[in-house]
């Protein structure tokens, strides 16, 4: 499968100006958590996706995965609720939210600091980021924590297969806005939220997941000012 690498996302850090003409935040105090995850956001060389203007709830920033050269690959942007482990908050079945993930398109390519080769990015990239991020906020509520780490790295398998396979009969098709436009997008559903990924005609990737709201009404389109989501 073409896809990023299935590490933790890092976070980078910079001071360069918003690119693609996003509107630069107010600034934080350097090296406070706020400033750190909006630099790294800001570092992008393609533009961020989220929720179109009908989206009226809360937008806040999540992380940014970068390769060793520190260039941007990917990152996601929350909308709605702040998802708890579902396990572990009462109120965690009541939680409405919807993360965004935008995924750079490449091909393989070599690293920046001439390190090594970065994989290609595809939609199931987008799919992979979509289905490992809503297991990160998940787990059943029964299980002992000692069985958690077991649990998550054979779900986290499973989302890595499902992504590899975005024909096979667990995804259906769902045309949503992007930028106003009809957009086809692989979908799925599992008793712990819902996943999409598709792309977009401005050289990146979609994927999404949630819990909470549903996926149909949904529309994407550029975040224009991050500001928004600090």
């Amino acid at each position: 499968m073409e896809t990023t690498s299935r590490l933790a996302a890092q976070g980078t850090v910079s001071d360069s100006p918003a690119p693609g003409g996003q509107r630069p935040l107010a600034a934080a105090p350097a090296g406070t958590p706020a400033r750190r995850a909006v630099d790294g956001y800001l570092r992008a060389l393609f533009p961020w996706y989220g929720l179109d203007e009908a989206f009226t709830g809360p937008r806040w920033l999540m992380q940014v995965g970068a390769a060793a050269d520190g260039t941007v690959q990917h990152g996601a942007i929350g909308h709605g609720d702040e998802p708890s482990i579902r396990s572990e908050a009462g109120g965690a079945e009541r939680e409405r939210f919807a993360a965004v993930i935008t995924v750079v398109a490449s091909p393989v390519r070599g690293s920046g600091d001439g390190t090594g080769v970065l994989d290609a990015t595809s939609v199931s990239s987008a799919a992979w980021l979509a289905g490992s991020g809503l297991l990160a906020h998940t787990w059943p509520a029964q299980m002992d924590h000692s069985l958690r780490d077991d649990w998550l790295e054979q779900q986290t398998e499973t989302a890595f297969e499902l992504a590899d396979d975005l024909h096979g009969p667990a995804w259906s098709v769902l045309s949503l806005p992007v930028d106003g436009v009809p957009t086809s997008f692989h979908y799925r559903e599992s008793e712990f939220g819902w996943v999409l990924a598709g792309s977009t005609r401005a050289g990146v990737h979609i994927g999404a997941y949630g819990r909470g709201m549903s996926a149909y009404g949904l529309a994407f389109s550029v975040v224009k000012d991050l500001g928004a989501y600090a």
